[in-house]
């Protein structure tokens, strides 16, 4: 036997019954927001993440899986989607506003934990083209309507704004001189990143108590960051979405300026407690080559996080599972199977027809069913047997009645 690889996972019924109702809530609410669907590859050249993600990030120097290939090109599994995103944008012509929607794994070599795992999933919205706040609250509360539409208690969103690059050189200088005071109390990643990444010593879990003073980006906005920041504060207030503003939260990749954001919720615990966030990242495309500046907001989902924090109400994954009774109609009930199935229910049998009907009714709760239809004696008269499996609820039915039946239920 042969074991899955540490920090991986073999997602099973009847977990993944949680992790389609995500995907297929991802996909229709990227539908009506007008979001068309990205496929991208899962390997790009190293060099796309140390240029755009950031040499100095913790993704880049310690948890990427990098290697050389056997065209001697050094190549990475992708860590997250939005580097590639914007690499594609620019490769195909880089032109107006285009809306992306992708899913997929991500691969980071991570100490494996709960919400933590070298193999993970992503959900991801990518909206590039568009420098207006609007934007930024369209992403926002995509990712808020997702985690209510699956049934996620107690949303989190934390807000902040780190400014421009402008208002960040002066902010950068403060920031280092407060922490060079402080270096004996730092821990030995915060002292390191002194020089070379401050801000991500801002949200150390291990330096909590020294930077709890120090100087925050929100206080050192520039007019336009400011103002930028306002608007889309004052248009999450008019759709309802509420949010806290932590003014210590800056992520944790060079790309971003302005808006960034975080999703948490009060049903799902652990180290790594954010179900998703993102922001705006309007330098990322000249960092990786683009002649030209690309405004760009965009949020990441983690899959492997918000499963665990849907609710475990058991729902039935089929309307009707067809038992046969007599095997000499297993063509009949083929064809009204497929007629049902054509007809956009959800149905299942054994197409064997070889098992009892006793067999054949653990099969169907085994699969969730509803409701299981007899094909039996009855069948010559139109009618066939229907039994409710939740109250145990027994009558028959005419054939021609069994799709109205289930559209009222």
């Amino acid at each position: 036997m042969i074991p899955r690889l540490k920090g991986t996972d073999d997602i099973l019924p009847p977990q993944s019954e949680r992790w389609r109702r995500l995907l297929r809530a991802f996909d229709d609410l990227a539908e009506r927001y007008g979001y068309d669907l990205a496929l991208m590859p899962a390997i790009e050249s190293t060099e796309l993440f140390s240029r755009g993600v950031g040499e100095t990030t913790e993704v880049v120097e310690k948890q990427m899986y990098t290697f050389e290939d056997r065209g001697g090109r050094s190549v990475t599994l992708r860590p997250e989607f939005t580097a590639g995103i914007v690499r594609s944008y620019i490769e195909s012509g880089g032109q107006g506003i285009v809306k992306l929607a992708a899913a997929g794994p991500q691969f980071r070599y991570e100490q494996p934990q709960k919400g933590r795992r070298r193999q993970f999933f992503q959900v991801d919205l990518e909206y590039l083209g568009e420098s207006a706040p609007g934007a930024d609250v369209e992403v926002i509360e995509f990712s808020y309507r997702l985690l209510e539409m699956v049934g996620v208690s107690g949303i989190g969103l934390r807000l902040n704004s780190i400014g421009d690059s402008a208002d960040r050189v002066a902010y950068r200088n403060l920031l280092q001189e407060y922490l060079r005071q402080r270096q004996s109390d730092l821990s030995e990643d915060a002292r390191r990143r002194i020089d070379s990444n401050p801000l991500r010593v801002l949200d150390s879990k291990a330096d909590t108590e020294v930077v709890r003073d120090a100087p925050v980006p929100l206080d050192h906005l520039g007019p336009e960051a400011a103002q930028h920041f306002s608007r889309a504060r004052s248009a999450l207030d008019g759709l309802g979405i509420p949010y806290e503003i932590d003014p210590r939260l800056v992520r944790g990749l060079d790309y971003y300026n302005r808006t960034v954001f975080e999703f948490y919720s009060s049903s799902f615990e652990a180290a790594q407690s954010s179900l998703g966030g993102g922001g705006r990242y309007d330098p990322l495309a000249e960092l990786i080559g683009s002649r030209h500046p690309v405004p760009a907001v965009g949020v990441a989902m983690g899959c492997d996080r918000i499963v665990h924090a849907m609710p475990g109400v058991a729902e039935h994954r089929l309307d009707l599972y067809v038992a046969v009774a007599d095997h000499d109609l297993t063509p009949q009930a083929t064809e009204w199977v497929s007629r049902l199935r054509q007809r956009g229910f959800k149905i299942d049998w054994d197409a064997s027809a070889s098992r009892s009907v006793k067999a054949q009714f653990k099969a169907a709760n085994r699969c969730g069913a509803a409701a299981v239809a007899i094909v039996g004696s009855e069948w010559s008269r139109g009618l066939v047997s229907l039994k409710v499996l939740e109250t145990g609820e027994e009558r028959q039915v005419s054939v021609e009645e069994v799709e109205e039946w289930m559209k009222q239920r």
